[in-house]
Formats: C-alpha cells, sequence, structure tokens
C-alpha cells in the first residue's frame, strides 16, 4: 500500500521552533559518542538491555475460557473507521472487530478471511467468494452488495482512506453473484490480492455504515463481523470489546476485552507490574530488563518486519548529495543504539527491508539483495572524507526529535552525535509527542527538517511495500526522489505474480536503494508483547495488526 502512513510509527505533533546549540552542547555530543544514551538524558550505561532475544510465533494456547482482560494502549484512537486504520492503537483494537477478505495469519501468511476462496482466473481478474452465513454485529448476513459498498468506501474522496492506493490500479469492484465479488484491474498487480488480508479488505454492513452517517467509527457500532463487537468507549480512559456470540469462526475465549489508554511509557509499564493491566504490545524499550526481571509475566519477541530508519525529507541541500547521506550511514553507532534506543532487543542492519519480508524468496535472490550491501559498522575517518569531498564541513542539518519514545528520540541524538563527529552541524527540532504523525500528512510540518526517525513496519510479508515507497509520487517519499528506472522496476515487480520473478525484481530495487541511501537502515526491531500470568494465547509477530489476537486470549492456568 505504501502511499499512506499506514505501516509506519507514528504519532502526532507540531514542530516546535530548533533549539540554539551552545559550545557546551557540541563538546558533551562529542564526549559522549561511546554512549549514546548519555547524550539525551536516559539511562547513561545498558542495565536496561536484554540479551538473548527469541523470536517465537504465539505464546502457549489458553487453557480455557475467562471474563475479561485488560489490555494497554498508548494513544486513543481518534476513530475506529477501517478506512483510516493506519496506525498501531487503532489496528491493534479494530483487527478484534473488523474482518477482511483475506487473513493474515502469526506466522505471517495469508489464508482465506470472509471470503472462502479468491481465484485469479487472468492477470487482472480476481474472484473473491463468500463465506455463507456470517452475521455482522447487527445481525445482518453479509451479502456481496456489503463488500462492493466496503471497498468502495476505500476509493471515495470523501473518506480520505489511508489504503486508497492499494486500489490504484483497479478498475471495478462489482457483484457477480449473491455471494461472489469480482474486481477488474486495469493491469496486473500482484500487491492488490496481498493487502486484502489488512484493513484495505475489510468489510462492514453496508446498512448499518449508511445508517450511523458521518458518526462512523466514532459512536455506536462498526457493523462488523468479527469475535468481538465494540461496546463502550469511555473518551480519554477505555475502549471495552464484547464477544460476540453469533461469530461465524472459533468464539472468543474472552467475554470482554478492555483497552486502558496509557499514554505515559512509565504508567504502561507500572500498570503492567502491578497488574492494573494483564498485557500489551509496544512495550517502551525501557521497562524490556525490568519487565523480564522482576516475574510478574512473561516479555515476549516476535517478527515485527520492521525496520528503524532515518528518513531523508530533504534532498535539496546537503542530503542531495548521495556523499553525505553514505557519510552518516557510515559514522552512525547503530550497535550502540540498539543498546540504548531498542533495548538491546534489535539488530544492527544496513537494509531497509527485513529479512523475513523476503520468505518466499529463494536463497540465489537473497543472496542478490543482500550481498554486498554497506557495512554496518562505523568507518569515521572514511565519512569525514565524503563529507569533505562533497564540500559539506560545517553545513547545517535539521533532525526532528520526539519523546514519543526512545527508538525515536536516542536515534536523533545517535544522528547528531555522529553527524557532529564527521563535520557537519546537525541540530535537532523537538516535536510533540501527539504532534508527531503531522509529519507524515502535513509538508509544512516537514519545513525546514532534513531528516526525522521513522520506524516502518510491513503490511504484508513482501519487500515491495516498503521498496515502492521510491517509486516518483509515492506518499512516504518526502524528499521527492524521482528515477525512471526505479520506477519501471517498481512497476514489473508489481505486475509479476510469479514469486520467483517478482522478487528478482526487488533484490534490484533493494540494491538501487541501499546504493543510494534513500532512507538511512539503521536496525530490524522485533514486536514486544507482554503478558501476566493470567492470561495467555496471544501472537507475538506484527499480524496483531490485521488478525484477530483478542480471540486467542484465555487463562493461562
Amino acid at each position: 500500500m505504501t502511499p499512506s502512513p499506514s505501516r509506519t510509527s507514528r504519532r502526532t505533533g507540531r514542530p516546535h521552533r530548533p533549539r540554539g546549540r551552545a559550545a557546551a552542547v557540541a563538546t558533551a555530543v562529542l564526549s559522549c559518542l561511546a554512549l549514546l544514551a548519555a547524550c539525551s538524558g536516559p539511562p547513561k550505561n545498558d542495565a536496561g538491555a536484554v540479551t538473548d532475544v527469541r523470536l517465537s510465533t504465539s505464546t502457549p494456547p489458553a487453557r480455557g475460557d475467562i471474563d475479561s482482560f485488560t489490555w494497554a494502549v498508548y494513544a486513543e484512537p481518534p476513530t475506529l473507521d477501517y478506512t483510516v486504520a493506519f496506525d498501531y492503537p487503532q489496528n491493534t483494537i479494530l483487527s478484534n472487530v473488523c474482518e477482511s477478505l483475506m487473513r493474515w495469519t502469526p506466522a505471517l501468511t495469508t489464508e482465506p478471511g470472509l471470503a472462502r476462496q479468491a481465484t485469479n482466473p487472468d492477470p487482472t481478474t480476481w474472484v473473491y467468494d463468500l463465506r455463507p452465513g456470517v452475521r455482522f454485529h447487527d445481525g445482518r448476513e453479509m451479502t456481496a452488495d456489503d463488500v462492493v459498498f466496503s471497498l468502495g468506501r476505500q476509493t471515495d474522496p470523501e473518506n480520505a482512506a489511508a489504503w486508497a492506493q492499494v486500489f490504484q490500479n483497479v478498475a471495478s469492484v462489482t457483484k457477480t453473484g449473491p455471494l461472489q465479488v469480482t474486481v477488474t484491474l486495469k493491469k496486473p498487480d500482484s500487491q492488490f490480492p496481498q493487502y486484502m488480508a489488512t484493513a484495505a479488505g475489510v468489510v462492514a454492513s453496508k446498512a448499518g455504515i449508511e445508517a450511523a452517517g458521518k458518526d462512523y467509527g466514532t459512536t455506536g457500532g462498526l457493523a462488523c463481523t468479527g469475535p468481538f463487537r465494540l461496546g463502550t468507549w469511555n473518551k480519554g480512559q477505555s475502549i471495552e470489546l464484547e464477544r460476540f456470540d453469533g461469530y461465524w469462526g472459533t468464539k472468543a475465549k474472552a467475554e470482554k476485552a478492555v483497552f486502558r489508554i496509557l499514554t505515559d511509557p512509565s504508567a504502561r509499564t507500572n500498570a503492567m507490574l502491578s497488574g492494573e493491566v494483564d498485557g500489551g504490545y509496544l512495550i517502551p524499550t525501557e521497562s524490556y530488563a525490568r519487565l523480564r526481571a522482576d516475574g510478574p509475566g512473561t516479555l515476549y519477541f516476535g517478527e515485527g518486519l520492521s525496520t528503524v530508519n532515518v528518513n531523508v525529507t530533504n534532498m535539496q541541500g546537503p542530503l542531495g548529495d548521495v556523499r553525505v547521506r553514505r557519510a552518516l550511514s557510515l559514522a552512525l553507532d547503530r550497535t550502540g543504539f540498539v543498546k540504548a534506543g531498542l533495548g538491546g532487543a534489535g539488530t544492527p542492519t544496513n537494509s531497509l527491508t527485513t529479512r523475513a519480508a523476503w520468505a518466499a524468496a529463494p536463497e540465489r535472490t537473497l543472496k542478490t539483495a543482500f550481498d554486498g550491501l554497506p557495512p554496518t559498522g562505523q568507518d569515521i575517518e572514511r565519512a569525514k572524507a565524503l563529507v569533505a569531498e562533497a564540500g559539506a564541513t560545517g553545513k547545517t542539518l535539521t533532525v526532528a526529535t520526539s519523546s514519543i519514545g526512545q527508538d525515536v528520540s536516542l536515534l536523533a541524538t545517535a544522528v547528531q552525535a555522529a553527524g557532529t563527529r564527521i563535520g557537519l552541524d546537525i541540530r535537532l527540532r523537538t516535536i510533540a509527542p501527539n504532534a508527531f504523525t503531522a509529519l507524515f500528512t502535513d509538508p509544512a510540518a516537514r519545513e525546514g527538517i532534513d531528516m526525522f526517525p521513522l520506524t516502518y513496519y510491513d503490511s504484508i510479508t513482501d519487500p515491495l511495500d516498503l521498496l515502492a515507497n521510491f517509486k516518483t509520487g509515492a506518499y512516504l517519499n518526502f524528499a521527492g526522489y524521482s528515477d525512471p528506472a526505479y520506477d519501471r522496476l517498481v512497476d514489473r515487480a508489481t505486475a509479476a505474480y510469479d514469486t520467483g520473478a517478482r522478487t528478482d525484481i526487488e533484490a534490484e530495487l533493494q540494491r538501487h536503494a541501499a546504493e543510494q541511501l534513500l532512507w538511512i537502515p539503521v536496525a530490524e526491531w522485533p514486536t514486544a508483547l507482554f503478558m501476566n500470568k493470567r492470561i495467555t494465547g496471544a501472537p507475538t509477530t506484527i499480524a496483531y495488526m490485521y488478525y484477530p489476537w483478542a480471540a486467542d486470549v484465555g487463562a493461562a492456568l
């Protein structure tokens, strides 16, 4: 999908004015390079980091039903309308209420969802045969009309859908039977059927949405089909989901799931330690070791299909010279950032894509995609030389930072420290945590900003999800990068249904993006999940964004 803010770590905010830097600040940056966390105030050692991080796809299965469980989320969704479900809090909740034509599994594979099968009779046709007898939460039975209406909302300009570009190659969505919908494409599109397992493929009741009108997603029900339905929404405090006993699939093990809105990282951690909440995803990295050590439950890690990067937003200045981008990459202390910024639960990387995204690629393709990528280690002298060659010594660059999380604040500090060592004048501009999304949605918010930390997660298990971001005009192509040859490769990969052929093209895209350093890759970051000893069953992978994970949560004993 790549044109929208979906799949990126984002939170809203308004940029503050750049802070002036006294000579003492520059000296401090230079003196604490080995301990980048010390440069911004958080812990000055790795005591909070974890070791022996092992990934799993799930947690032990529940042993029985449970009355309710409580889950922490870091922000309140502005709406639960599936067309604008582009962030972690929305999808963490919505995935249990609304379902899609296809389903992303905890193993990050795709299987039938509300469609019992999907067939591709020719390269520009996808036929979805729907499950019979599926009921919406309002009691109505799902029909092809609901599917046509639901997908149509994604392309309605009035909805400003976050998933609109998924449908850029769609010519029509038509009812071809009581329980059959046919999607006709303008040209072959290998990505479209994969995105039907995300919020792009959600089906809701046409009658229910029309009855709700402009209030849909903020008050009342969501008119969906999932194992839970929306219950009480206490604005600013909590959102309750109630088990839907008319569910077509396996009944949820909990009668109720309560999502507590806890915006402060320390408050979330303390709530988990005290038992005030039973669990949560997106654990604050500074709390990893504490949650592991104190024993109230278990901290799990799973595949996140996520990379932490430095998003280059301005190529009109010094960063327009690839040598400056390469110099910053060579000067970054990735290992130090992983320890301090990601709590030790990450892997330094020189790849914008995760290896897991290439799961379907043959070994020879993996070698093409990953062998020969720039090193992850530091080379300060080479970086200095590149800056000098580019005539950029002493040039000023501005990096956005925020206290929203250490993956943002400490990466910004690491970039500042790296730039200072190689002769660049890098300044930090602080963005309020509740305004960070503006960087993704409002060009005015990016005025005067050259870079900002970006944690990107794939919504499908395909590297093109990320690599298409550098096509001319793509939503996250904030720097305006344009290369007709790259665009042609994206188009070829999109059109290739054969996995081997597609990943071969994607390997070319990967190498090009790495050579040009269109974003600067820093680390792979797994999903973190905590559950106390009372509950179990939740998946550990990023699949929770679109898979009805809460239905699997039940009694641990």
